[in-house]
């Protein structure tokens, strides 16, 4: 009696090969095709992508923490360093929520306007899916009546998705330049609010790619909070020492109310699309 041999696990099954160096370039097109499936089953078109920190709260939130510091300071005859600490940290938090309110107000107002520009599924709110800046931009358009998308990231600190983002819109990318792709594909306008080495880099990249032509595209730059990005950046000093243009300066605009930011996108994007939708 021979024994039955045990099936041979087809390539496209074979976990152990799909995860190996060797199949790199395979893992590489799924994070390409899988998101173009998805985007395309949902209808969308394009998005105005928001960036900022992870880190920054809601005023509740910022309150919440600010008022149990005090609680300990109230009860404390002398402060220690650390306390003093904590107590500045908390006043830092719940002055830079501000920026986590303004944008979720801001893409509720975008959603609202974006929802009778053309149908449905135009200009569609996309963050990085995580905290912060993020989930405010997210929640906003789910307010809104809106979708919502967002683009995560796998994190060694394990970064979750919140929970303002819409049902088959909520990504996980391995790869930082594949989900960098995403964003900028699809984008119609981008927004970057107040952020740390990750919105640097988003913002670098983006300016980069319209600095030298590889992005031809309208593509509006908002830079939210003029006094946090102009202490940040000193782009004058690089055009005095001319490793930029003057020029250069023209690829964004400053904002500091979602009224104003909205405003500005409401009529690039109006100016540069209702052109296409009166020829199709």
């Amino acid at each position: 009696m021979t024994s039955r041999v045990k099936p041979t696990v087809k390539a496209y099954n074979n976990l152990d090969f799909l995860n190996s160096p060797s199949a790199r370039t395979i893992r590489l097109l799924a994070e390409y095709l899988e998101p173009f499936h998805r985007f395309r089953l949902e209808g969308i078109r394009n998005t105005v992508v928001v960036f900022g920190s992870a880190r920054l709260v809601s005023r509740t939130e910022a309150r919440r923490k600010l008022k149990l510091v005090q609680s300990k300071v109230s009860s404390r005859i002398r402060l220690s360093a650390k306390l003093k600490d904590e107590l500045e940290n908390a006043k830092i938090s719940l002055e830079m929520s501000r920026y986590y309110e303004d944008a979720t107000k801001l893409t509720f107002m975008l959603t609202k306007w974006a929802k009778n520009f053309d149908g449905t599924h135009r200009f569609v709110v996309c963050s990085g899916g995580g905290p912060g800046i993020m989930e405010a931009a997210n929640k906003g358009a789910i307010r809104a009546g809106g979708k919502s998308i967002g683009l995560n990231i796998s994190l060694p600190f394990e970064q979750a998705s919140n929970p303002y983002i819409s049902k088959n819109l909520a990504f996980e990318f391995h790869y930082f330049f594949m989900r960098k792709f995403w964003f900028v594909y699809l984008s119609k306008a981008m927004v970057m609010f107040p952020g740390g080495f990750g919105t640097l880099d988003e913002l670098a990249e983006v300016l980069t790619l319209l600095q030298t032509k590889k992005v031809t595209k309208p593509l509006p730059i908002v830079l939210y909070g003029s006094t946090y990005w102009k202490e940040v950046l000193h782009l004058d000093v690089m055009v005095k020492h001319q490793t930029i243009s003057a020029r250069d300066l023209e690829l964004f605009r400053f904002a500091d109310t979602p009224e104003e930011a909205f405003g500005y996108l409401k009529d690039r994007l109006t100016k540069f699309y209702q052109q296409e939708i009166r020829r199709r």
